[in-house]
């Protein structure tokens, strides 16, 4: 799996984490927040091992929180704020600036860098 995408899948993870702990009510939920965490914190593991660690985690936390952002107005009925949306295209935008700044320093996976 290419190491760009193990960050997307732990952002993806990420949001339904951030998710279940404000929305799990029952051991059910909290068992599947349990999982999440652990998938998210996995699969960012794994990349970095092979990605500049300060632009992983950038890009982790900014999609996280895209996602979390958009995810309370999508599904929990946030209210639209106008504001808030801008920030996060702003944060999006240094995020996506960060990646290509950082070039193409890959290092295959086991190997050291």
């Amino acid at each position: 799996m290419n190491h760009w995408l193990k960050v997307v899948c732990g952002a993806v993870f990420e949001v339904m984490w951030v998710i279940g702990l404000k929305h799990a009510a029952t051991p059910l939920a909290w068992i599947g927040t349990i999982i999440a965490i652990y998938i998210s914190f996995h699969v960012i593991i794994v990349a970095s091992r092979s990605l500049p660690v300060g632009t992983v985690y950038a890009v982790f936390v900014g999609l996280g929180t895209a996602g979390t952002v958009a995810s309370e107005m999508i599904f929990f009925g946030e209210p639209f704020n106008l504001a808030k949306v801008l920030l996060v295209i702003l944060l999006l935008l240094g995020v996506v600036g960060l990646k290509l700044v950082t070039g193409k320093h890959e290092t295959p996976e086991g190997s050291e860098s």
